[in-house]
């Protein structure tokens, strides 16, 4: 049960970070002065700084700081699918710059030459820019999915479920050390898990190994 409510919260909480940190990350390289889609200065230092302040503050204080959020999301802040609010606010911001690393990636030539034939800045973002850093991206969101886990684990001190309740409620609060190593080995087996997924995923997506 604790194993499947990390697993549940960890790939919610992350496909809601990546739907919120994905166009945040786009409009970080394609909205600069000389991008495709360039935007007013003020907007794109807003967002800089908006992702940067986020991204700054220690996940069990941003936890606590979002617990009004979680309480007009969810209807609480306390428990399994609560911990989902904290986890997408601390988690978008750091996808947003994943995403930012993996389009910068792209080379500039390919994008020049869709520009030369008329494409539109939607068309040169979304048949250019995104499925020409597929590979970067999946090995991104791979990175996120364990940081997320990492996060997931950490919620059980304030009421959190999952592993992370299992391993501070009944192994570290009752002393009871075997159960929290065993929800340690069942929290590294699901980096394992996820990172093998996203490597293979990566490499099968990679046009460059295909040649």
């Amino acid at each position: 049960m604790a194993l499947w409510e990390t697993f549940y919260v960890t790939v919610l909480s992350t496909a809601l970070a990546i739907l919120l940190g994905l166009p945040l990350g786009v409009l970080l390289v394609a909205g600069e002065k000389d991008g495709v889609l360039p935007l007013p200065k003020p907007v794109l230092s807003a967002l800089n700084v908006i992702i940067n302040l986020l991204r700054s503050i220690p996940f069990l204080i941003l936890m606590i700081m979002v617990f009004p959020l979680s309480r007009l999301i969810i209807g609480t802040a306390v428990g399994t699918t609560a911990t989902i609010v904290p986890l997408v606010v601390a988690a978008f911001p750091f996808v947003a710059r994943l995403v930012e690393s993996s389009l910068r990636e792209v080379d500039p030539n390919i994008i020049e030459a869709a520009q030369s034939m008329g494409a539109t800045p939607m068309q040169i973002i979304c048949k250019v820019m995104i499925p020409e850093s597929v590979p970067s991206l999946i090995q991104n969101v791979t990175i996120s999915l364990t940081t997320i886990l990492g996060y997931s684990a950490m919620s059980g001190i304030i009421g959190g479920g999952g592993l992370g309740k299992v391993a501070i409620d009944y192994g570290y609060y009752r002393y009871k050390y075997l159960v929290m190593f065993a929800a340690v080995i069942l929290l590294i087996l699901l980096v394992q898990l996820f990172q093998t997924v996203g490597t293979k995923l990566a490499v099968k997506c990679d046009k460059r190994l295909k040649k």
